[in-house]
């Protein structure tokens, strides 16, 4: 990763003189450049339209997309270098464009990376997710990991007192979390399992909880996160896939929070009569498993998928404000920029939740 004293290039929101001379003051960004390639870059100020909030970044989340979008794979969309990624984010509005009303300079915030177009067939039927033109911040428009980055008003939150930036940075996640228990019908009387123990499917433990599931219990690879778990957040039983098997037909939701046609296997094997099963994990495209069609119609199986957060930011942010989520105890690493492409690359291990901290 080499350092670079300027950029000469353009960058979805900012602009270069033709004499490569930055316009406005210069802000330390990580760009990627290519696949597997980050450079540190000087890049101009963001410059921002009537609609549109400039923020100070504060924390940025690294995520799974971002080790997907830096090897080179899509995430929600297609990241195309040069491009600044980070679309986890919180910090601190530096300046409002003259239209903005909903947040004034010196607000605290998080940001809602989806920006969608209001005008597809999608859209128009309650079904933003699908966006045929979504766009993201940190994917298809520059992101966090850079001093400031910019965005619509529309996608900036405003944070409560009693959440710090540092645990605002998964706000995002938590989000996604929420709309996929959203797409479930949940009662109390059920038991839930979640498959996978990394920071996803850590949260999802916490967000079933928080509504209103009775017993949910988690499987992994990793004894000291299936602990943590069990201590703290009251998962009642846990496995850990690397010696145990988990249990068939025994749960009324199984979250597959992995991705691999193994653990997909796994969660539909889990499954009771009437069974919800939610695919959340990212696998690669091509992946496939096999599943018994006959015991989806015995048993009357629904599998449902999830994709991204439409208008969950104020559901997550109430989670965390009111302390039914817990993020602090799940976040291992607080990383400087420099420090992104090894963990990226995989030279610093033992991570359950890294955010890059941009603001002193």
């Amino acid at each position: 990763m080499k350092p670079t004293p300027q950029s000469c290039q353009r960058h979805d929101d900012v602009v270069v003189d033709t004499d490569h001379t930055p316009k406005g003051f210069g802000m330390k960004a990580l760009v990627l450049t290519g696949t597997k390639q980050f450079d540190i870059e000087d890049l101009p100020t963001p410059e921002i339209g009537p609609h549109d909030v400039l923020i100070d970044t504060a924390y940025a989340g690294v995520c799974g997309t971002d080790h997907d979008l830096y090897a080179g794979r899509p995430g929600s969309a297609a990241a195309v270098p040069p491009i600044v990624l980070g679309h986890e984010n919180s910090g601190v509005v530096a300046t409002v464009g003259e239209q903005v009303t909903r947040v004034k300079p010196g607000d605290r915030v998080a940001v809602d990376p989806n920006i969608y177009c209001g005008q597809c067939e999608f859209c128009l039927t309650q079904r933003p997710e699908l966006c045929d033109h979504l766009s993201a911040v940190g994917v298809t428009r520059n992101g966090g990991l850079a001093e400031q980055f910019s965005a619509p008003a529309s996608v900036v939150y405003p944070l409560p007192d009693n959440v710090s930036l540092k645990s605002a940075a998964a706000v995002e996640p938590i989000s996604c979390a929420v709309h996929a228990v959203d797409l479930l019908k949940l009662h109390p009387y059920q038991k839930a399992l979640v498959i996978g123990d990394g920071f996803m499917g850590q949260l999802f433990v916490q967000v079933l909880q928080a509504y209103g599931v009775h017993q949910v219990d988690l499987a992994g690879i990793v004894d000291e996160k299936l602990k943590l778990n069990a201590e703290r957040f009251h998962v009642v039983n846990t496995y850990n896939t690397l010696r145990e098997s988990i249990p068939e037909g025994r749960y009324d939701v199984i979250v597959e929070a992995v991705g691999l046609p193994s653990t997909q296997a796994q969660a539909i094997a889990a499954a009771n009569k009437g069974a919800q099963v939610l695919m959340f994990g990212v696998g690669p495209q091509e992946a496939v498993f096999e599943m018994n069609t006959y015991d989806i119609y015995k048993k009357q199986l629904t599998i449902q998928g999830s994709f991204i957060n439409p208008l969950t930011f104020s559901d997550a942010i109430a989670l965390l404000s009111s302390g039914k989520v817990d993020v602090d105890s799940l976040i291992s690493h607080e990383f400087a920029l420099e420090q992104v492409q090894d963990f990226l690359d995989g030279a610093i291990t033992g991570v359950s939740k890294a955010v890059v901290r941009l603001a002193e």
